[in-house]
């Protein structure tokens, strides 16, 4: 028996049956998380086939479930689907190899991705709790290791004493790789933590993000070192990226479309002269991936609905002196924003 959720996915997409390998997408279809397995989903149920290393455990934790637990790996769940003409597969995930291995056995191929990326873009109110309980254990990490930062430490450092605490709070890991920047490292939006010591007066930005069972959490704060009398153009820019996020969670509504909220942003950028220096997009969706649907950039034409999660992180980037960006993750309810980061003061704290 498929659950309404499976069914209409499936039937979407249009194919005999969707075959499913990869990680994130087979979590979200069977509820169990692994690095290896094959999810079936036919028009009479969802078959998770585990290899010996996650068996048992999918039998214990899906006993109850409409998810049905078979012992192997792609044999077996190449077998569960002879017969069948046409398979359904994400197209962007899937190998050339695992591609025309699957027509070398005759089947017809369709891609299967839109089904679930339309799905997956909607979060249930299940999914809301994870992402804000990833949330609030991001929160609270950081704010336990700020009175912890002292002149000298490498950014490396510190991302090593916020992963731990995360994990200490309950993480099972971190949504991406922490960033941690120190001064003018700040000005590259994706730097590489490194060994930069920090100095009074610098600024600080720490990008970071964990999972809990599954789901992702993403934050940026930015903050001063310290206040050396030399942080005038700093300030400015920092209370209008705040402007810019603030403005976001005021007037970014259900049916606007990603490039309109992106324009809330980008536009009071403008008005203050630094739309150049803020170079990337104002969002992305955030749930099992970090990045998934939808897209808020002067690109995105996905309109925006209920349910869906996603990050407002303006930023503003001067090379070689200093970056700012300031992210929450939230959800739209009642067709307005609402933000899961609830802990954290946005305003320029000085550590």
């Amino acid at each position: 028996m498929l659950t309404a959720k499976l069914r209409k996915i499936y039937e979407e997409t249009g194919a005999d049956a969707l075959f499913i390998e990869q990680d994130f997408l087979r979590a979200y279809l069977t509820g169990f998380r692994s690095t290896d397995g094959f999810a079936v989903v036919t028009g009479e149920g969802c078959t998770l086939f585990a290899d010996p290393r996650y068996f048992e455990a999918a039998q214990r934790q899906l006993a109850g479930s409409p998810v049905r637990v078979e012992a192997g790996s792609y044999p077996q769940a190449l077998e569960a689907v002879k017969g069948l003409s046409v398979l359904g597969v994400p197209f962007p995930f899937v190998s050339a190899e695992a591609y025309r291995a699957l027509g070398a056995e005759g089947f017809g191929l369709v891609d299967a991705m839109p089904a679930l990326r339309r799905a997956m873009m909607v979060k249930s109110e299940e999914e809301l709790s994870l992402i804000g309980r990833a949330c609030t254990i991001a929160e609270d990490a950081l704010l336990s290791i700020l009175p912890e930062i002292r002149e000298g430490m490498q950014e490396r450092e510190v991302a090593a004493l916020l992963e731990y605490r995360m994990r200490q709070l309950g993480a099972s890991g971190t949504s991406f790789e922490t960033i941690v920047a120190f001064g003018e490292n700040g000005s590259v939006p994706h730097h590489e933590t490194g060994d930069r010591a920090l100095c009074f007066g610098d600024a600080v930005l720490i990008d970071f993000g964990c999972k809990y069972e599954g789901y992702c959490s993403d934050c940026t704060r930015t903050f001063l070192f310290g206040d050396d009398g030399r942080h005038g153009a700093f300030k400015k820019a920092y209370a209008e990226v705040l402007r810019a996020h603030e403005l976001v969670k005021e007037r970014v509504v259900a049916g606007m479309t990603g490039r309109e909220a992106d324009e809330v942003a980008r536009g009071s950028l403008k008005k203050a002269g630094l739309d150049g220096y803020f170079t990337h997009s104002l969002g992305h969706g955030i749930g099992l991936q970090i990045h998934e649907y939808p897209t808020l950039s002067p690109r995105g034409e996905t309109v925006l609905e209920n349910g869906m999660v996603f990050s407002d992180e303006p930023g503003v980037y001067l090379a070689g002196e200093f970056g700012i960006r300031i992210e929450d993750s939230v959800t739209l309810k009642d067709g307005k924003v609402v933000s899961f980061m609830n802990k954290t003061d946005r305003n320029l704290i000085i550590l």
